[in-house]
């Protein structure tokens, strides 16, 4: 479990970690093989953990999903878990906007006999999100996963699955503790602009959904944080 060790749960001992995978984990073979291949890339840090995706597939089959949303592609881990749990008609529309990335994900979600299931978009993700709006598909969706790379827009990618979700509805927005970096007493001093201004994007949609009324909230400290906002 040495690759699950790398990826465990921020603020979780290693330990604390592994115990949870022995007596939890029914990881997939395919996932396993994906994340084997995803952990040689240089942005391997970006997929889920395997208790995340499984918690994903989770909450899915809890709330009978048929059409849920994913803006983040990556390798595709998420939107295997989450194409597992949907129904054979089911549908995943999955944003990205690295062929070379979804190509790794589409090879195996292919295998796995998933192809059916996810609608993969490669577009700006915001993009997207819009033209499913303005083709009259809001409140068509029962789940949203938000884990774009592009933290500055969360806000902006919430608002508009929240429009796309149906009342009951789940988005479920990852990273929303970034290694300790959003608590308001974190010093951002020493990061890049690029990296200071994904905090600061994390930071805004804490805030944001923290002041929401239109949503029931939870706060998960899994993986790096996963913010749950059902819509009442």
């Amino acid at each position: 479990m040495a690759t699950q060790t790398r990826q465990k749960s921020f603020g979780i001992s290693p330990e604390t970690n592994e115990y949870i995978l022995s007596v939890s984990s029914r990881e997939p073979d395919i996932l396993k093989r994906l994340r084997t291949e995803t952990a040689k890339l240089p942005m391997a840090a970006m997929q889920i953990t395997p208790d995340q995706g499984q918690f994903l597939a989770f909450l899915l089959e809890s709330i009978g999903a048929r059409r849920a949303l994913e803006v983040g592609t990556f390798t595709g881990y998420s939107a295997i878990a989450m194409a597992y749990a949907l129904p054979a008609d089911g549908k995943l529309i999955t944003m990205d906007i690295s062929k070379d990335w979804t190509d790794i994900g589409r090879r195996h979600w292919e295998e796995a006999g998933l192809g059916p299931k996810i609608d993969l978009r490669l577009a700006p993700a915001i993009e997207t999100l819009n033209e499913l709006i303005a083709a009259g598909q809001s409140g068509k969706f029962d789940f949203a996963f938000v884990d774009a790379g592009n933290k500055e827009m969360y806000v902006d990618y919430y608002e508009a699955c929240l429009k796309l979700l149906r009342r009951g509805g789940i988005v479920a927005v990852d990273n929303t503790l970034t290694r300790g970096l959003a608590f308001p007493d974190a010093d951002l001093s020493g990061l890049s602009p690029d990296r200071r201004n994904h905090v600061l994007g994390v930071r805004r949609f804490n805030a944001h959904v923290h002041n929401d009324e239109r949503v029931s909230l939870a706060m998960l400290g899994i993986s790096d944080g996963l913010t749950l906002a059902r819509k009442r």
